[in-house]
Formats: C-alpha cells, structure tokens, sequence
C-alpha cells in the first residue's frame, strides 16, 4: 500500500514538473529547450551517462506539447514555434557537444584564431536546423500519449540520416552512440546500424513522456501511463540481455593470424615541419619505434607484419622520397608491410609535369623492399579541413581550408578493398572516413578487417578523440570486421568484430601495440541489408502508431 501511494506521488509529481514545461511560453521554452540540448550531451563519450536522455528526451515532448495544435488557421505559427523550440534544443547539443572543433582553429592561431567565434557557434546553429525540422515535421503528425513518442523517434531519425548525407554529410554524435558506453547494448548495432540506434534510444528514452500534458483532467489512466515507460525499460533490459548473451558465447578466432604492430607516435603540430631537421627527427621517431622490442615481441618486428603508421604520419611526399622508402624498406623483415600515412601530389593534368598542382590525403602500403605496392587516395574530405565548400564564394570573404598546400586536395574514387599478398585483405580508412556507416567496405569486395589511420591532435585533449574512437566501435559491430586504428594523438587500438577493445594507448604518450589480428565474423545483418532493416522498422512503428488513433480537436 504504501510503495502505491509512493507511485502515485511521484507520478503526480511527473505530470506538474510536464505540465510546468508545456506552459512555458517565448524565451523561456526556448532556454530550456537548449538546456535540455546541453544536458544530452552527457550520454556521449566520454562521458557515457545514459540516464540523462530518459530526462533530456521527454523534457522536448513536452515542450513541443505546449507550442499549440496545428489547426488549419495556426498551422505556420505552431510549426515555427516547433521548429525553434528543435532548433534550441539541437543548439545546445552541438554546441556542448562540438566544442572542441575550436581546437583546430589554435593550432595556427596566427592565420585562423579570428574564425574560431564563427566555428563554435555557426557550425551548431547550422546541424541544429535538422533537429528544428525535425520537431516542426513531428509536431505536425503529432498523436497522443506514447504515439508522439514514436512518431518523434521516426521523424528525429530520418533527419539524423539527412544531416548523415546532405551536403557530404556530418553523422556525428548521432543519439544512439549514447549506446556505446555498454558492450552488449552495441551489440544491436549489428541489426540496425548507428541510425537504427538513435531510433530505438528515442523510442526508448522519450517514454516517460507517455504522460501526455494535453490530456483533459480526470481522462488520465495510471495504468496506461505507467505502461510505456515500463515496456520500454524491460525492451532496454532486453537489448542488453541479448547483447550480453552474444559476447558471453563470443570466441575470437585466431588461427593463422597476421602480426600487427601499431605505432602511436603522439607527434606534436609544429610550425616548423617545413624544416629538414625536424622532419628528420620525425621520421627517425617513427623508424625507432617501428623497430623496438616489445614484451610480444622481443625481437623487435616478426617478420610477416603489418606495421601500421598514423595519418599523415611522414611529413613529406613519400612517393618521391626515395632514401625514406628505402630506410623503410631496411627496417621491414621479409613478408612485412607497412601502411602509412602520408600526402601524394601530382602534376595538374593541363599543367607542366614538374609542378604538383593537385593533392590527396593518402595512404601508402609499403613493402620490405622499400616499394610501394598499393596506393588509397582519401576519398571523403572534411569540410574546410581539407576544401572549402563554395570555395570561388567563401574564398573571397577569406575562408580557406586550414590544411594549405599550393593547391587543394582532391577526392579519391571511393571505398577500396586492398588485396597484399599473403596478408587478408583490407579496407582502409582514413580519419574522418570512419563516421559513415554506409561508406565502410566496397560493394562486393568483403575486407577481412578495417584498418583506420588518423590525426586527432587537432582537437587536443577534448572530447573529440573520445567520440571519434566511439565511431571505430560502432563499424566493427556493424560489419563483424576487427579495425587496427594508428592515431598519431588520440587513441589508438585494436578493436575485434563485437566492438570490444582488445588493446590500445591513451589519448596522450607514445607507445607500441603488438597483438594478433582476429579474424572476422560472418557478415552481420546489418552489412547485408545496410539501414534497409530500420527503414522497415520505423514503417512498422508509423503503423503502429497510426492505428487506432483518435483524431484530434484543437485545444484538446
């Protein structure tokens, strides 16, 4: 009886503090909103606070409850109230949850220290429009009870998707990498994918907001009331359960594996790379690390091994250094590779053969030869990183990209699945082309693992590294492929097919990792179908959704 009244207390007490939200009217709703925005950022790395979202998620229901039905004659004007109340919530979350871009914009403080204003703030004003047309095309389906809930959930997911492929696309610090902090609840991304995650955690934590704040006094069932929250925590309890279930029967297969050894330099950006001193330093560094002895390997290199360099890691154009690819060559044991990063140029193709005029960000397979037996050409760039988007335009107003050569970078032709002898076959990826699901293996060439090489340096000791590294995960649940990540600051590791973390360096400090590479799982669900699965699911959920429903009057 009394854990009853208790129930019945709290529940009351719920159903004030949603009812107090959807009264707040101009500033006020907007304010919370992007409180609401900032606090969701805690069930991301690394700070992995699920819970909050069970808070954040319901707080916009119920503010979208109070913007008012969209009655043929106030339809436009409780859109834009829905759409800015999205857009504040989605401010927040950006601008909490991509702070760290600044970085970049210190690292030549002289050149770009005036665009880190612009950077912090524009940049989450712009992907926080998805979340505003998100809500203001929720708010327009809106149902009752749970139903909005899902509806939200829906529509908040295709907008992810959206903000994953416009204009090159962004997929970062999607909702659902909130399942990252826990190995069996990951597991389900091997279902339905990063997309398919934030779907089920909006489904999942917008549930308290089953107490719908339009309901008319004295209409409230406690029973129903209390029935969504529920299903959707023992559906929780669920997914972990199957998830701990999948890794508890998880054996890794390690016949015949391939050595690796993975080099984590922690270089740090210096003005003066143009040296030869420095890159001398630099690249002796990398030559003594790739050679030490190590507990798994006291000998220093097996011959055999994959020794993989980080992004960028030789500061020169390998391709026409000659002396580096032969020091490399003498450092190789016989049947080694190494993989490397490192920028190409070539001759513009109407310009004379002598002046580069077009670059890539490369990666380069090296034998014990000192030759270079396969070449990868990165082929999604980061914007204004690496190009500058509208650049005839931007360009005058002074917006370059921070990375400067004579010319720009180019594209590559795409995902590449790299066959070397005697080694399984790979697909490499470079830095910013871990976030995009769809992206990850060529059609039809299966890789055997993924090997991922980077630079988080630009973002110092934020969040950033953390969030990237939680993306690496996510691939290797999605593909059941084990990824091999060199980052020269930020973290490197292996990572097997379940997205657990065999072993890695910090964020911080030189190190070696040497380990065996596991082999890969059968292809997943979601390698197969790719976001077919969930596409199926959420026309499952509209379904559900829509049946059955009341129509609406306005005011009720």
């Amino acid at each position: 009886m009394r854990f009853e009244s208790g129930l019945v207390e709290a529940v009351h007490r719920l159903e004030r503090f949603a009812s107090f939200l959807s009264e707040l009217r101009g500033w006020r709703r907007y304010l919370a909103a992007f409180v609401a925005g900032v606090v969701s950022v805690l069930a991301l790395p690394p700070y992995e606070f699920l819970p909050v979202l069970f808070v954040s998620i319901p707080v916009l229901v119920w503010l979208l409850d109070g913007v008012g039905e969209p009655t043929r004659s106030r339809r436009r004007r409780v859109l834009w109230r829905a759409g800015l109340t999205g857009w504040w919530f989605g401010f927040g979350y950006f601008l909490l949850g991509l702070y760290w871009v600044g970085n970049a914009f210190l690292v030549d403080a002289e050149k770009f220290a005036f665009l880190l204003p612009v950077a912090v703030t524009l940049m989450p004003a712009g992907l926080a429009l998805f979340t505003g047309a998100a809500a203001a095309l929720a708010r327009l389906f809106w149902l009752k009870g749970y139903r909005r809930v899902a509806v939200l959930a829906v529509v908040w997911t295709v907008f992810e998707w959206l903000r994953g492929h416009i204009l090159t696309g962004f997929p970062w610090n999607l909702i659902g990498e909130s399942f990252t902090g826990s190995d069996a609840l990951l597991q389900v991304a091997a279902l339905v994918g990063a997309y398919g995650l934030s779907f089920i955690v909006m489904l999942i934590a917008g549930s308290p907001a089953s107490f719908d704040t339009r309901a008319l006094p004295g209409s409230r069932h406690l029973d129903g009331e209390l029935a969504a929250p529920a299903i959707a925590l023992a559906g929780l309890a669920l997914i972990w359960v199957g998830g701990a279930a999948r890794l508890s029967s998880a054996e890794l297969d390690y016949s015949g594996a391939t050595n690796v050894r993975i080099v984590h330099p922690d270089t740090p950006f210096a003005k003066d790379w143009d040296s030869e001193e420095r890159l001398l330093t630099i690249i002796g560094q990398l030559l003594r690390m790739s050679r030490e002895p190590t507990p798994e390997s006291p000998a220093g290199i097996k011959p055999g091994t994959i020794v993989v360099w980080p992004e960028n890691a030789v500061p020169v154009l390998l391709a026409r250094e000659p002396y580096v690819l032969a020091a490399i060559g003498r450092m190789l044991p016989d049947g080694a590779y190494l993989i490397a990063g490192s920028n190409r140029g070539e001759p513009a193709p109407d310009g004379p053969s002598n002046r580069l005029r077009v670059f890539y960000n490369s990666l380069y397979v090296v034998d014990a030869d000192g030759e270079i037996v396969e070449t990868y050409d990165k082929h999604h760039l980061v914007p204004f990183g690496e190009y500058v988007p509208l650049r005839h335009l931007l360009g005058r107003i002074g917006l370059r990209q921070i990375v400067q050569f004579q010319g720009s970078f180019d594209v590559g032709p795409g995902p590449r699945t790299l066959a070397l002898p005697g080694m399984p076959p790979v697909s490499p990826l470079i830095c910013y082309e871990i976030i995009f699901p769809e992206e990850i293996v060529a059609p039809g060439t299966r890789p055997a693992w993924l090997v991922n090489i980077t630079n988080d340096a630009w973002f110092g000791e934020s969040a950033g590294p953390y969030q990237h590294f939680s993306q690496v995960r996510m691939r290797a649940v999605e593909q059941g492929l084990p990824v091999v990540r060199s980052a020269n600051s930020g973290i490197s590791a292996l990572v097997d097919p379940y997205g657990r973390v065999v072993k890695s360096l910090p964020l911080d400090g030189r190190g070696i990792i040497d380990t065996k590479l596991p082999s890969p799982l059968q292809p997943t669900l979601y390698a197969r179908l790719g976001d077919l699965f969930l596409a199926f699911l959420m026309l499952a959920a509209i379904a559900a959704a829509w049946y059955g429903r009341r129509p609406q009057k306005a005011g009720s």
